[in-house]
């Protein structure tokens, strides 16, 4: 990924527009990755792929529901806060 100084995006922002439509840019402050800049079609893509998968775990949810796989309310909050999911 190509990354540019935020006083860089600023100054080539057209420039940087364009190279967005080719590959991600990343853009530091203070040498530090703060952003990126992607084209359209990239976030549209990256928004399919995370709406797919939430249909798949909802599609998942209904049939564990369905089949009586079922937890309490407060282990499903503690794997969910610990980032844990099957």
């Amino acid at each position: 990924m190509h990354a540019i100084t935020a006083n860089e995006a600023k100054t080539q922002f057209g420039y940087m527009l364009l190279k967005a439509q080719r590959a991600p840019i990343q853009i530091n402050k203070n040498g530090k990755p703060v952003a990126v800049v992607i084209s359209m079609d990239e976030y549209k893509s990256i928004e399919a792929l995370k709406l797919q998968l939430l249909q798949s775990r909802a599609a998942k949810a209904r049939d564990d529901i369905q089949a009586g796989h079922l937890v309490d309310g407060e282990s499903f909050f503690d794997a969910l806060k610990s980032g844990q999911h099957d």
